[in-house]
């Protein structure tokens, strides 16, 4: 638990000095200012205060437990303090300074000497090479900071790798007056992890919405973990940095090698339901609407101006965010008809008029909260001078405070000469925003996070009909004789051990072999080139189609022969299956786990890399998401009077094999490629599997 970290009893920082330009004085005094409720014990043996506060030589002379030091003091010094904070009994210290795995194995020597003597004496270390902690809470005040952001107590919570990027998102959000409820930079965090801070947050009550910010993972498969049991609670809102090249190395010398060219850390976000953002400015101003709004039930949303522009460019953004703005039911349009200016044409966006009054929006409202086909409200706002501004706010800020569905604002007026306008919807919690974009954002944020609520409710399936048995015996026998590459008689058994369908199929030795598979598989057939040693067998001559008697199975052969001089060749013989759409289905091992890739297959997966992965194991919801975000989803479902696929034989299709993956880590890619999916049914047709 971080409870003492958070919460401590008293506070000590050794280093402590009576220059005002130093960081243990700044510390001091963030803890003075703030309000700390508990003990401050500055440490330093040559004053005797500091900041009109007693210090002391020694931690070892401080009066009563002490649940946190700071120790901003050089890297070389910080052992055999941590030393005399083991005999006191604390149980966090803070290393604010640097000089350790950042930069280089020096340094990475003197902090595993730390993280050792630490365990031997039942510490936990933050950092190092961070700023600290902040708790706003009432009854703890705790700034354990030297940063300069003096937060009004709110509900989001940050936590961040680098203290350069929290103080950023801290001071955006108190200029943004947004509160905030906790705050942790942990640096190198040799110890105290991200995960632990997410989780901590997670169940605290006051937390509404966590925002975190990463420059690489650790430990992915706890990240993951922790992520998809805190937002089941709340949102986690996360941005990654160095995701380039250039950023990836910047990142690991910032935070001495713990950051790696994560190629799966948006697929862990979206694994864990976190809210993935490439923008600092825009995860700040997403995380204001979370602690004031109710989660949409949907992605409908209602928009009501005064000013037609505006509306116009929020529209876009709602719409290009995944959001839908439907017409109003006819009973809203009635009501809406007879209690607004003759002047308006009623319709969603409902453009109210720049003369509308207080009461004018009110019944819009009203109308929007009672409408079923309405999920969300937009407001897009001016303050004209010749209408009641303020009366217009606080009904805004009535119908706010019934929380019946989420309520965003585009606020557009002069801050000075309405700033009463302005401080109505501040205080009454709705969030108001400059620019219809960043209002746009946000809400498409909060509909983002309600889809994966709903999405949690699906379900990994897990298939008890399957050979386990069977298909790792084919992978070790593989393995046995040095294969990386299976024949396609040892894929198709994998296969079959998971149920997986596939397209009836014979392997024969040579031309007479391949007549009599194809007369017991029935024309029309296939014939591929069987060989591990050749890979893309269509690039090749290796394929034939269609072939509809024995001259034409015999012909084919001796052609591929010809083509073909791999001495491991041998032909595969299956059952030829015209129509259909062809969809890829593949998976990759990443440290993170097993990629899952689902999308449109056969000769332009590569080409046009119309796909989508996910994280395995997937759940049905998951595999639906991600073909509804297919850019050909419409083709899946049938365009033009063609039937659609069955999407639930596909998807059942995809979780066996992801199943099938992590069942047998031998695996390291498969590629099925291509599937004919047809209206009643999925088949295989190709397959690659490698060790």
């Amino acid at each position: 638990m971080l409870d003492a970290l958070f919460r401590p009893r008293a506070v000590a920082v050794i280093g402590a000095s009576a220059k005002e330009l130093n960081v243990g004085n700044r510390i001091v005094r963030n803890l003075v200012e703030f309000g700390f409720q508990g003990g401050i014990y500055p440490i330093n043996p040559k004053v005797t205060e500091i900041r009109g506060v007693k210090a002391y030589k020694s931690i070892l002379d401080v009066p009563g437990p002490v649940d946190v030091v700071h120790l901003p003091i050089p890297a070389m010094s910080v052992p055999s303090a941590l030393e005399e904070c083991g005999q006191k009994g604390v149980k966090f210290v803070i290393l604010n300074g640097g000089g350790f795995a950042e930069i280089g194995p020096a340094g990475a020597a003197i902090e595993e000497q730390c993280v050792e003597t630490a365990k031997r004496h039942g510490m936990r270390i933050v950092g190092p090479n961070c700023q600290g902690i902040i708790n706003t809470a009432p009854e703890a005040r705790a700034y354990c900071n030297f940063t300069f952001t003096k937060p009004e107590p709110g509900a989001v919570s940050l936590v961040a790798l680098s203290g350069g990027v929290a103080e950023l998102l801290h001071q955006t959000l108190f200029q943004m007056g947004v509160g905030t409820r906790m705050y942790a930079s942990n640096g190198n965090a040799c110890d105290v992890s991200i995960p632990e801070i997410l989780r901590y947050y997670g169940n605290d009550e006051g937390t509404k919405a966590i925002i975190v910010y990463v420059e690489g993972l650790r430990d992915p498969k706890i990240f993951l973990d922790t992520a998809i049991e805190v937002t089941k609670k709340k949102p986690i809102l996360a941005m990654k940095a160095g995701r380039t090249e250039a950023g990836a190395q910047a990142a690991a010398t910032h935070t001495g090698g713990l950051a790696k060219k994560d190629v799966t850390t948006d697929l862990i976000f979206q694994k864990a339901g976190v809210l993935s953002f490439h923008d600092e400015k825009e995860v700040c101003e997403a995380a204001a609407v979370f602690p004031t709004q109710p989660i949409p039930k949907g992605n409908r949303v209602g928009i009501i101006t005064n000013t037609g522009g505006p509306s116009v460019i929020a529209a876009d953004v709602l719409v290009s965010g995944g959001l839908a703005i439907p017409q109003l039911s006819a009973a809203s349009e009635a009501v809406l008809k007879e209690k607004l200016l003759k002047e308006v044409t009623v319709r969603n966006p409902l453009d109210v008029l720049a003369t509308a009054d207080a009461g004018h929006f009110r019944a819009a409202l009203d109308v929007l909260m009672k409408d079923d086909e309405i999920d969300s409200v937009f407001i897009s706002m001016v303050t004209p001078f010749f209408v009641d501004n303020e009366s217009i706010a606080r009904e805004i800020v009535e119908v706010n405070r019934q929380k019946i569905k989420p309520i965003v604002c585009t606020l557009m007026t002069d801050k000075i000469g309405c700033a009463e306008t302005v401080k109505i919807m501040r205080e009454g919690g709705v969030p108001c925003y400059d620019f219809p974009t960043s209002a746009a954002k946000a809400l498409a944020a909060l509909s983002r996070y309600g889809e994966i609520r709903r999405r949690q409710l699906s379900r990994v399936k897990h298939f008890a009909d399957i050979d386990r048995a069977a298909a790792r015996s084919i992978l070790e026998q593989a393995r046995t004789e040095g294969r990386t590459m299976l024949s396609a008689a040892e894929a198709w058994g994998v296969l079959s051990a998971y149920r997986i369908p596939a397209a009836d199929w014979r392997v024969a030795l040579d031309a007479e072999g391949a007549e009599g598979a194809a007369a017991a598989i029935g024309f029309p057939v296939v014939v591929k080139a069987d060989s591990p040693s050749v890979v893309h067998k269509s690039d090749k001559g290796g394929v034939a189609l269609d072939l509809r008697d024995a001259p034409a199975v015999r012909s084919a052969v001796e052609t591929i022969a010809k083509g073909l001089g791999a001495a491991d060749r041998r032909y595969l013989v299956q059952k030829y299956l015209p129509g259909g759409k062809e969809i890829i289905v593949g998976a990759k091992a990443e440290e993170a786990g097993r990629l899952v890739l689902c999308g449109m297959g056969g000769i332009f997966s590569e080409t046009l890399a119309d796909v989508g992965f996910r994280l395995s194991p997937v759940s049905d919801g998951e595999i639906v998401d991600m073909l509804s975000h297919l850019k050909g989803a419409s083709i899946l479902k049938g365009i033009r009077g063609e039937k659609g696929i069955d999407e639930a034989k596909l998807v059942e299709l995809v979780q066996r094999v992801s199943q099938m993956v992590n069942d047998l880590p031998m695996i390291r890619e498969l590629d099925l490629n291509p599937i004919k999916v047809f209206e009643d049914r999925v088949v295989v047709v190709d397959a690659r599997i490698i060790l």
